[in-house]
């Protein structure tokens, strides 16, 4: 089990300096909209994942008239405590691990695993395929430090195939030996990444079904990875692009690779962005966040942080009911709510709330205490 059992925030948002010890299981910010519910779970995201979860720039993130803003906050992993840092600046960011600089963010986002359900990721089905393709690419970084890596060489030299395309639209004698160089490489690298995200689906698949009915008694849910890489080896890619290649022309872009990927949902056969309603998009999007809290238990062989941003004004009570029965109280589950009251029903004898009012803490309260 993954534990955040301190957090302290500097010149974040509209917190100016707050420190907090929280319950290593179940933690509940309330209070009014605009208070700092979401900012004080923002930063816990952006200290695991050194983004926010909005898609807003780093420059946002600094607490108005400072340079800089901090994070820190101490993790437990089994019997081992570390200390985790993040420093924002105007110019860029740098991360710490027991006061030792991490050089490469990518050796960084792997520490804190974490999943995190937020209003927007209603969207998600709703969306383009960019944004279904960020939900897998964030599912797998966390568990697989190489498809970190060869994600960003791919987009690297992704970036790298479109520039010279334009530069052959302008000039059609330049030498077409180097696009055959990134053609080579971008395959190689689309290869390795359609392997995990296939693996990923096929494993999540596994178990989607279920937590889909427990939370709605229907189904069944499975997901579609659409990929152009699929079923094809390298020489049928090669051939793929060489034939692609008076089109990436005409665009200036590249139009054939794994950054066209695409996640479908579909319930009983049919794609729910086409066919689902509202409702049924919604509890696919929660029982996908579900089954990643235990794909990642399965990976990693302890549970990642969970995070429920305003997840209950969403949903009517039977749900929240039925979320919370599959809640394992083996995980650390930090949930924003603007009403306490429903979770006065459920009884809890575990956890803390804090209530939250202008970027401070004005009360906290272990549960367990008001019996």
């Amino acid at each position: 089990m993954m534990q955040l059992l301190f957090l302290k925030i500097l010149h974040f948002r509209n917190y100016e300096n707050l420190s907090i010890e929280l319950h290593p299981r179940l933690n509940i910010f309330y209070g009014k909209n605009g208070s700092g519910k979401t900012n004080l779970v923002e930063a816990i995201y952006v200290l695991a994942l050194t983004r926010s979860f909005r898609g807003v720039s780093d420059k946002v993130l600094i607490r108005s008239g400072v340079s800089l803003s901090k994070i820190e906050g101490d993790v437990k992993t089994g019997d081992f405590v570390n200390n985790f840092r993040i420093y924002l600046t105007k110019d860029g960011k740098k991360v710490q691990v027991n006061k030792n600089r991490v050089t490469k963010l990518s050796d960084y986002i792997t520490k804190i695993p974490l999943v995190l359900f937020h209003p927007d990721d209603l969207k998600i089905i709703k969306d383009t395929p960019s944004t279904r393709r960020k939900l897998l690419n964030i599912s797998i970084s966390q568990y697989c430090l190489s498809y970190l890596k060869n994600l960003s060489n791919y987009n690297k030299i992704l970036k790298q195939r479109n520039s010279y395309l334009k530069q052959l639209m302008i000039n059609a004698n330049k030498d077409y030996n180097y696009l055959n160089i990134l053609n080579d490489k971008l395959i190689n690298l689309g290869l390795k990444i359609y392997e995990e995200r296939k693996n990923f689906v096929l494993k999540m698949n596994d178990m989607l079904a279920v937590y889909y009915q427990n939370i709605t008694q229907l189904g069944p849910l499975c997901l579609e990875y659409k990929s152009s890489f699929a079923g094809k080896n390298k020489n049928d890619l090669l051939a793929m692009y060489k034939e692609s290649l008076k089109k990436d022309l005409a665009f200036g872009k590249t139009n054939l690779g794994i950054h066209t990927d695409d996640l479908v949902f579909e319930l009983s056969g049919h794609d729910l962005k086409e066919f689902g309603s509202e409702g049924q998009q919604k509890n696919a999007v929660i029982a996908y966040k579900l089954c990643e809290l235990t794909f990642l238990k399965e990976m990693l062989g302890f549970y990642p942080i969970l995070i429920l941003d305003d997840l209950f004004s969403e949903l009517d009570s039977e749900k929240i009911e039925n979320i919370f029965k599959m809640l394992k109280k083996d995980v650390q589950t930090f949930i924003t709510t603007t009403n306490l009251e429903f979770f006065k029903s459920l009884n809890l004898d575990y956890g803390k709330q804090f209530e939250i009012a202008s970027g401070k803490i004005v009360r906290e309260e272990f549960l367990d205490e008001r019996k």
